[in-house]
């Protein structure tokens, strides 16, 4: 009898484990999902603007989970949910690198929104570009371990520039293993450091870093918006039509809830991004009627690479056929055609 209760209590012991494990063991890699659709109005508060009509303009994200045993299962199972590897979701960057890059980028977004949204609106906006913003930096380049992600270059060799197409071209120019002075600003204070180029592609000279533009948008008009712990670039387009809408006083709504993704660029230009199907379920769940999706017609020389190529349209569109067929889909493609997209789509 007291063998029994023994061996009782082992497979208990054991069946726990297992429990345990399944709920918290963590996998090499990451569960994607539907995220949440928040409303805009309550993330964006501009002086004496106030947005006064009805609906709301929804901005919409995808959740991102480290895998366990039982998600990689229920994701497996599920089509609103896919399994990542840690390549495709984080690029090899810790988690610490990866929050900064996601902050940077939804702060970046918010303020190209902001240019966009003001210049529409002819209210007086100034973009002052600062430097080069540090995204990732290969394991091979000699400044590895001396810049960090975050960092912003601002000259190199004495040399500033007033975009990051001329710190390229400049780097460009100069021969293999030719050593260059970065001049750098971290938490607010300058640093340099010295180093030898590396070969990036076809023998060209590179210091070895993944980089994007650092600009800093101020207005006449004081605006602040908030998004908490969303990150990211894709809110873009969605951030813009809110602050115009505010700015004009313009009901581009007629009081129906508008979701939508999108980056949008100092010219007003959308571009396309990752997890749109998501979006859509998400969209779908708090209620959205409309949702806006990037396109971008492919050229012949992706559609040669990739046969069975979607664009952000295609692939949100044939989600809601198949989970929300009462939403109606539209294209864009820049922000005032979404502007003019959503007032003859209100007047049909």
């Amino acid at each position: 009898m007291r063998k029994t209760g023994y061996k009782k209590y082992v497979l208990l012991g054991i069946a726990l484990v297992v429990f345990l494990a399944g709920l918290f063991w963590p996998l090499p890699n990451y569960i994607e999902g539907p995220g949440d659709a928040s409303d805009l109005s309550k993330i964006v508060a501009i002086k004496n603007h106030p947005d006064k009509h009805k609906g709301m303009f929804m901005l919409t994200s995808v959740s991102i989970m480290q895998a366990r045993p039982v998600t990689y299962l229920y994701a497996k199972l599920s089509p609103y949910y896919s399994v990542e590897s840690d390549e495709n979701i984080t690029a090899g960057q810790d988690m610490k690198e990866y929050d900064k890059v996601q902050h940077f980028y939804m702060e970046s977004s918010i303020g190209e929104a902001i240019y966009t949204a003001y210049k529409h609106a002819h209210q007086s906006v100034k973009r002052t570009y600062n430097g080069i913003y540090v995204l990732d930096i290969q394991k091979k380049s000699k400044f590895y371990h001396r810049l960090k992600v975050g960092d912003v270059v601002v000259r190199i060799n004495d040399h500033k520039f007033n975009s990051s197409n001329g710190f390229v071209n400049y780097v460009k120019k100069q021969k293999l293993g030719q050593r260059v002075t970065v001049e750098y600003r971290r938490n607010g204070k300058d640093h340099q450091v010295t180093a030898p180029l590396i070969k990036i592609a076809k023998h060209r000279a590179g210091i070895g870093i993944t980089l994007t533009d650092d600009v800093k948008v101020t207005t006449g008009v004081p605006i602040k918006v908030n998004p908490g712990q969303v990150g990211g670039p894709s809110g873009g387009l969605m951030f813009s039509l809110q602050i115009y809408s505010q700015l004009t006083n313009s009901n581009l709504r007629h009081g129906q809830k508008v979701a939508g993704t999108g980056t949008v660029d100092a010219q007003g230009n959308v571009g396309e991004i990752g997890g749109i199907d998501k979006k859509i379920i998400a969209a779908k769940k708090n209620g959205a009627k409309i949702f806006l999706a990037p396109y971008i017609k492919p050229t012949k020389s992706i559609l040669k690479l990739e046969p069975g190529h979607q664009t952000n349209y295609q692939l949100a569109k044939a989600t809601a056929k198949k989970y929300a067929p009462s939403m109606k889909v539209i294209p864009v493609k820049s922000f005032s055609q979404t502007v003019s997209s959503l007032q003859q789509f209100q007047t049909k």
